[in-house]
């Protein structure tokens, strides 16, 4: 009897795991938009002293959850872009420092679950739109690479008539549609299912303040202003030819705020901050215009939309001009994009799913941008392997109770330099002096600086802005947080699993200098 009666209870839990009254739960559409060096400030949900308005974005928190601790895994471009698809650290790849050019080759090898390949193999139609950043290759017109990508002439060995090898599409996009970098890097060029819509026939270079972008080859139908209002636009027409039978997974990747600012006519001067400020106001505008596409399709109530950046703003935005105005982008956090500090990756995130998270949820709990991979694993009820994800933890926990504990108890930063941070509750532990990047002090006036401690240990829950070190205070948790953090380079992962390798191994500490070799 009491068998029985165990068996009918575990029946009625599952079936209401997959329904309410009458009404099926289908496994939800996801949509992740990536916004390029926006600030943790920008958001006026974030920054209640902020001067830039963003009420559509705000209304996702409204309607959902934000996270006031989310971290980008790098204060730079490509590596978060390789932890959101991959869910492991970006230093685990051969990309050790700094970033990709236009011409690199791809960063992400075939044989790598991604978040697009896991999805696409559980019944979604997947589709990557906007900027890749991640590397792919180019045909080329000899064996010779002819430069890395910097330069006008390191273009002219690439034919671009010919199609192109390891895409998003080898990567489980069933549908890509963007360009190589950052939209300040040649080559600009738009590429469809692994081959370029034109040729280019013109070089182009713009030297304007807030406009500028590097000499390169360019197609006629590639025009800078227009990029961002193009991805949002082939995002909704996407959103709109969408069946109710077959969930999708979108990653729309934007290139802005990031260089070059390009606010269109209508944005021009809305702000009454700068060029920057307004750009920011046209990507919110554009928000909105995507959320109404789902609405009109009846799509809002079952789709997961997130809204986050890849780091914190940049310098470009012209930080002294929106100081004078009363606005910080990077809010109450010490320096900003390329930084070890806060200022460098702590992000934005808000997310809305009417089926699966509370409305006006605010949540104080770490998360990475490593994070989607395992998150969609548990939506859709898929076991990682032991080499995928390796830095990835499950947010669902936070999304449905406003008292639950999510997973991740710490993670680990990661500067343009390949400089290295490990936080634990409220504890960051800084392995380097200086910023590790481009604010004061960076890494060349590092040296010119003797004075300062070769490590930096900070309380933010007493000093956010971390401006007091207390690593001669705390030597017991310098010792904990570097153990830790040489166990999960080491380890190869940060999450409990096999051992795995980093790629390569020897590479994957080089620049951490309390290892031993």
């Amino acid at each position: 009897m009491k068998n029985s009666v165990l068996i009918f209870g575990v029946l009625c839990i599952m079936l209401s795991c997959h329904s309410e009254g009458n009404k099926q739960i289908k496994t939800p559409n996801i949509i992740y938009v990536l916004a390029d060096d926006l600030g943790y400030g920008d958001i006026s949900t974030f920054n209640e002293k902020g001067k830039i308005k963003t009420p559509n974005i705000d209304r996702i928190a409204e309607e959902g959850i934000k996270f006031t601790d989310a971290h980008s895994a790098s204060s730079v471009c490509t590596p978060t872009r390789y932890s959101i698809l991959t869910g492991r650290y970006n230093w685990r790849s051969r990309l050790k420092s700094g970033v990709l050019t236009g011409k690199s080759k791809a960063l992400i090898p075939n044989t790598r679950t991604t978040v697009a390949s896991m999805l696409q193999k559980s019944g979604y139609h997947t589709a990557f739109i906007g900027k890749w950043h991640l590397g792919w290759d180019w045909a080329l017109k000899t064996e010779e690479l002819g430069g890395s990508g910097w330069n006008a002439s390191d273009f002219d060995n690439i034919d671009f008539a010919k199609p192109i090898k390891n895409t998003p599409n080898d990567l489980g996009f069933d549908y890509a549609y963007g360009h190589s970098g950052s939209l300040d890097m040649a080559p600009y060029v738009y590429v469809e299912n692994g081959k370029a819509t034109q040729v280019p026939d013109t070089v182009t270079v713009d030297k304007g303040k807030y406009t500028w972008w590097r000499e390169g080859p360019t197609s006629k139908d590639f025009i800078h202003e227009k990029v961002t209002p193009h991805f949002f636009k082939k995002a909704i027409d996407l959103i709109n030819q969408q069946s109710s039978e077959k969930p999708f997974f979108l990653y729309l990747a934007l290139p802005s705020p990031h260089t070059p600012i390009l606010p269109t006519k209508a944005w021009q001067g809305k702000s009454n901050l700068n060029p920057y400020a307004d750009f920011v106001m046209m990507i919110d505008d554009y928000m909105g215009q995507l959320m109404a596409a789902l609405e009109s399709q009846n799509l809002s109530e079952n789709t997961l939309l997130i809204f986050t950046s890849d780091n914190g703003c940049s310098p470009q935005a012209d930080f002294k001009i929106l100081a004078e105005k009363g606005h910080n982008p990077n809010y109450v956090f010490r320096g900003h994009k390329a930084d070890i500090y806060e200022g460098g990756h702590r992000v934005p995130f808000v997310a809305k799913w009417e089926e699966g998270i509370e409305k006006g949820v605010v949540s104080k709990e770490l998360i990475c941008s490593t994070d989607l991979m395992a998150t969609c694993a548990e939506i859709i009820g898929y076991d990682l392997a032991e080499n995928e994800g390796e830095d990835s933890q499950s947010m669902l926990s936070a999304f449905g109770n406003k008292n639950e504990i999510n997973n991740r108890k710490d993670i680990i930063h990661h500067s343009i330099n390949g400089s290295f941070a490990i936080r634990k509750g409220d504890w960051k532990l800084i392995m380097n002096a200086g910023s590790g990047g481009w604010s004061f002090p960076t890494p060349k006036q590092v040296q010119e600086i003797d004075t300062l401690p070769s490590i930096q240990l900070f309380d933010l829950r007493s000093d956010p802005s971390e401006t007091t070190n207390l690593q001669a205070e705390a030597p017991q948790k310098v010792s904990e947080l570097t153990e830790m953090l040489t166990d999960y380079i080491l380890n190869g992962r940060s999450t409990p699993g096999k051992k795995q390798s980093n790629d390569p191994i020897e590479g994957a500490w080089k620049q951490v200098g309390f290892m031993k070799k």
